[in-house]
């Protein structure tokens, strides 16, 4: 979004809660769209905050806090000024600077003097990573009543392809929890009627407030399996689950894998082929104290101006256009940037294929040059 239309769009978001008219409703992703970002890394946070502050706006939910599809609304940072009622009474004058005439001086602080130093900020406000980003920590789960019957909660089950239900008799009254195991440790020690309830199988369940750390979730997955999400509203949000965990660490691990296999096909095809003395050319400007040894002491932009110098190019003998390789290299270059700033939202699917593609491709162009 241009500049202009983005401040004229927030400006009218503050006239509107100003007004006492209710906020607009928006997802997280479209919310960042206007900011010209698809994820919500470090800086881009930062920013979408300082842009938002100059118009004393909050994000509720905050947009960093959720998942990217939920919905936000938006707050203002600090109420409005109350409107001055005419009262005939005339606001009081500042006081005169005194002085201290034993002295002849005044006593009166110049701006320079009263004006505090201004402190740099832009830490991030929450800097764990919360459960409540998690999809699954934000999607109400299918659940039982203590009354259904075992049959009930067993097709629901298979239907889902769920482990286990929470039995809740309202969106904040958790009685418990069944699953496969609960109700095979119940039927060993006795038979089933078609007409058993839930309750009789049921066992005591496991919750995390929606605020905690996903680190702190973990011991307690991988224990029950499962662990249900209680909101700030005190409701339960959500059930992170083994699976929902292993794809989450999946999304953010699975890039760092792939760039390390490129990095490391990358090396092998200048690895033998120049020297120390050109290899230390291609250092970056400034980095005089670091020594380059082999080739594993480069940088992955220092691969890359090796590949664009014709010279050294045709010493590496690979049998394809240069200034393809070197510009999709390029590419993998930005993706390894923003992983490597750790952003939870991870990369995009199409920066993920792409990693992807490439590990292929490189794969090939190693056999060629074998």
């Amino acid at each position: 979004m241009d500049t202009d239309v983005l401040d004229g769009q927030l400006a009218q978001i503050r006239t509107d809660l100003d007004s006492g008219e209710k906020g607009l409703l928006i997802s997280v992703r479209d919310f960042i769209s206007w900011f010209g970002a698809e994820r919500r890394g470090y800086m881009v946070a930062y920013k979408i905050r300082k842009i938002l502050e100059q118009h004393n706006l909050i994000t509720f939910p905050d947009f960093d806090t959720v998942p990217l599809d939920s919905r936000i609304s938006f707050r203002l940072a600090k109420p409005s000024p109350q409107k001055l009622k005419p009262s005939g009474i005339q606001p009081a004058t500042p006081p005169e600077p005194t002085v201290d005439h034993e002295e002849g001086a005044s006593t009166a602080l110049t701006p320079e003097a009263s004006a505090p130093p201004m402190l740099i900020s832009g830490a991030l406000p929450e800097p764990a990573f919360l459960i409540s980003r998690l999809l699954s920590a934000n999607t109400k789960p299918t659940s039982v009543k203590p009354d259904n019957t075992l049959k009930e909660a067993i097709t629901l089950m298979l239907r889902h392809d769920y482990s286990q239900l929470p039995v809740m008799t309202t969106d904040r009254d958790v009685k418990g929890v069944i699953s496969w195991e609960s109700i095979g440790s119940r039927l060993s020690f006795k038979s089933s009627e078609p007409s058993a309830f839930v309750r009789d199988f049921m066992v005591d369940h496991n919750e995390i407030l929606s605020t905690s750390s996903i680190f702190t979730a973990i011991p307690h997955i991988v224990q029950h399996s499962y662990v249900l999400v209680r909101h700030t509203d005190r409701t339960i949000s959500g059930i992170i689950t083994t699976t929902d965990l292993s794809l989450q660490f999946k999304q953010l691990s699975e890039p760092f894998l792939l760039l390390a296999e490129i990095e490391n096909h990358v090396r092998a095809l200048i690895d033998g082929k120049f020297t120390q003395e050109e290899l230390t050319q291609f250092k970056a400007p400034g980095d005089v104290d670091r020594v380059i040894e082999t080739v594993a002491d480069l940088t992955f932009g220092e691969y890359i101006r090796i590949f664009e110098n014709p010279d050294l190019w045709n010493k590496t003998e690979l049998q394809i256009d240069r200034s393809i390789f070197v510009s999709e290299l390029d590419k993998i270059r930005l993706i390894r940037n923003d992983v490597m700033h750790f952003d939870p939202d991870g990369i995009t699917p199409d920066d993920h294929e792409l990693l992807h593609h490439f590990v292929r491709f490189i794969h090939a162009v190693k056999s060629l040059a074998s």
